[in-house]
């Protein structure tokens, strides 16, 4: 049997579920996979600088984030990024050494500096890196990456703007869950009652502001049923309940929660999705045909993620929270808004699969 080493790391659990969902679908083909976070598993000094620290900037000053990320995208970059992983790099290879796998994916840009030194050094295994957002930060730029599996066209001219070669990068989606790629058409039906679904999500990390975004839904003259989930973010999850509990609303049905396994399900039943636009988040929507509201973002891959949204009119972003009302109230108003970006989502998801990512790989094993 094959072998998948599958590298990740938790700056964001996007990663990590990306890792899964490639899991799944090497093990449906017959691989046996073994994922590995190349951070925690190697270095404790470097996983709390650089996840804890991720944590810590995102949700408490992310804007210091945001300026960080752009000083960063630029060549030099990855030639600093080396030498801070010199430790790191001598524990995979031991791990490599271990297991012997065929073939190594990643789902995070920083892996690149460890793998692509070893692979300057004579290891001979192929390396797939998925970019997990929808444009290329210089962090994943290298001429070492045997193929890169991105979320659209408009990513892959980002990489080759940067100078990877065409033929090395694949648009078959960010890889999220199968069970995404289903739908159950009976929840559609429990849905005629006149309201209209809203699913509000902050994302793993629960971000506070989706506490300033209910708030001003709560104003709007329509019937809403709102769902919110708030992560991770036990404090949020509390308060949000006690304000709902304590103040009483017109026209609304509100459910608030914590962290579900269920989004699958809670997609399929609301009409538009209001969050942040994270990489894996909004491949879900894009994959589900739900439009995409966009009232807050985390600067830096979060604003660039936005520019390819809002332009390709899959997403609608609102500046200011006093404008998320009105952008609901022409959306009811007016479904024909709605469906014309419905019908542009079902078009860019009709050119993801799930499980191509297995025929690539098999390729480069057999080529290598």
């Amino acid at each position: 049997m094959k072998k998948i080493l599958i590298l990740t790391t938790s700056t964001g659990q996007g990663h990590n579920q990306a890792a899964n969902s490639i899991s799944q679908s090497f093990e449906d083909a017959g691989y046996e996979t073994i994922k590995h976070d190349f951070l925690f598993k190697s270095s404790k000094l470097l996983n709390d600088l650089i996840v804890v620290g991720y944590e810590i900037l995102a949700s408490k000053f992310p804007k210091f984030y945001g300026w960080f990320y752009n000083l960063t995208d630029s060549k030099i970059t990855n030639k600093i990024l080396k030498l801070i992983f010199f430790f790191p790099k001598r524990k995979l290879l031991k791990l490599i050494k271990n297991i012997e796998p065929d073939l190594i994916i990643a789902t995070h840009a920083l892996s690149i500096n460890i793998v692509t030194p070893l692979k300057k050094q004579g290891l001979n295994i192929p390396y797939i890196i998925i970019v997990t957002d929808f444009k290329a930060h210089y962090t994943y730029i290298d001429s070492d990456v045997d193929a890169y599996i991105t979320g659209s066209s408009y990513t892959k001219q980002s990489l080759i703007n940067k100078g990877i070669q065409t033929d090395k990068i694949y648009p078959i989606g960010i890889p999220i869950k199968k069970i995404f790629y289903k739908s159950d058409y009976s929840l559609k039906d429990l849905k005629n009652d006149g309201y209209f679904n809203l699913l509000l999500m902050s994302g793993s990390l629960g971000l506070n502001t989706i506490s300033f975004v209910l708030k001003e839904l709560l104003k709007s003259p329509h019937k809403l049923r709102i769902t919110v989930v708030c992560g991770n973010n036990n404090k949020l999850e509390k308060y949000l309940t006690n304000y709902c509990n304590t103040n009483k609303y017109n026209n609304k049905k509100l459910h608030i929660l914590g962290f579900t396994k269920d989004i699958p399900e809670l997609m399929d039943y609301c009409d538009v999705i209001i969050s942040k636009p994270g990489g894996l988040t909004v491949t879900e929507s894009i994959v589900k045909n739900i439009p995409l509201i966009i009232p807050f973002a985390i600067p830096g891959q979060e604003m660039e993620n936005i520019d390819f949204l809002v332009n390709g009119g899959y997403s609608i972003l609102v500046n200011n929270l006093d404008e998320i009302n009105p952008v609901i109230d022409d959306l009811i108003c007016d479904k024909n808004k709605l469906s014309i970006i419905k019908d542009k989502l079902k078009e860019l998801s009709s050119t993801y699969s799930v499980d191509e990512i297995v025929t690539i790989g098999e390729n480069l094993i057999k080529n290598n």
